[in-house]
């Protein structure tokens, strides 16, 4: 029986999570970085002050898989409520349901820290992502016509979110 585990991100963990995203950076639309992150840059994106706002590493069966976080959605005090969902996964890794439990995780921990809404950006031509958002109860809110440039074309954004 497979068992995905997720812990709090420690220092050792950066260099192979820095490599699962800088793989999206330069292999898809995930990300809208268009250059791979430096190890300073990938720290500071998963590394927060505030311990609210966590990154985990997900493994399954002892195995890393990724990682989920919840961030910041905006800086002032008003949008302390809610929260911004990231997550990504080593590729090869849909239709595992990793992702879906890794959504889980995130919003029980959300919900302990007093979150009442989760959101996720994602590029609209990320199918799998919009996927696995919608089949675990997140709706789209907004949609972003051109607004990133990568590879040659003009990129949407489409924003999900849920109240826990």
């Amino acid at each position: 029986m497979s068992t995905v585990m997720f812990k709090t991100i420690e220092a050792s963990d950066i260099p192979a999570l820095m490599d699962i995203y800088n793989h999206f950076v330069m292999n898809s639309t995930a990300s809208f970085h268009t250059e791979p992150v430096t190890i300073t840059e990938f720290t500071e994106s998963v590394i927060h002050p505030n311990s609210r706002f966590q990154t985990f590493v997900i493994t399954l069966n002892g195995e890393l898989q990724g990682y989920v976080q919840v961030m910041p959605h905006k800086k002032k005090q008003a949008y302390a409520t809610t929260g911004e969902v990231t997550i990504y996964l080593q590729p090869g890794c849909v239709g595992k349901g990793i992702g879906s439990a890794a959504i889980q995780f995130i919003e029980t921990f959300a919900k302990e820290q007093d979150f009442h809404s989760l959101i996720s950006t994602i590029c609209a031509d990320n199918k799998p992502s919009i996927h696995m958002f919608s089949k675990n109860g997140y709706t789209q809110c907004a949609h972003f016509r051109e607004v990133g440039f990568k590879w040659g074309k003009f990129l949407d954004i489409v924003t999900y979110q849920k109240i826990i």
